[in-house]
């Protein structure tokens, strides 16, 4: 474990879901133009696996409370076996799946001083 030198110095941090949640978001928003058409598979699969990665880093930082978020986007979005919801549907589950995404990418984040 590092040890910091001065007890006073800031605690530094690092959001290690930052850069996916990000990528994430706009995926999701652009994927709006994308309802109905056979471009929506392959932006299934990106946020799918966007939503594991996400998930992954939930569970390295030991922010288990973020897990179910990812999760139930990477079940939703699955194209293995997608969900079959009308367009109307998908368009308002792609602003909550941005915003859900920009909020864990903000949230989950690990300490440098923290032993993996």
């Amino acid at each position: 474990m590092k040890q910091r030198s001065n007890p006073d110095e800031p605690q530094t941090v690092r959001r290690i879901a930052l850069a996916p949640g990000l990528a994430g978001s706009v995926t999701a928003i652009l994927s709006v133009f994308a309802i109905g058409t056979e471009w929506f598979f392959v932006v299934s699969f990106v946020i799918a696996v966007v939503a594991l990665i996400i998930g992954w880093f939930a569970v390295q930082s030991r922010q288990w409370w973020w897990l179910p978020l990812p999760a139930a986007i990477a079940v939703v979005w699955n194209p293995v076996f997608p969900l079959a919801f009308a367009d109307g549907v998908w368009l308002p589950l792609q602003y909550i799946a941005a915003a859900a995404f920009i909020a864990a990418g903000l949230s989950i984040r690990v300490s440098d001083d923290v032993q993996r």
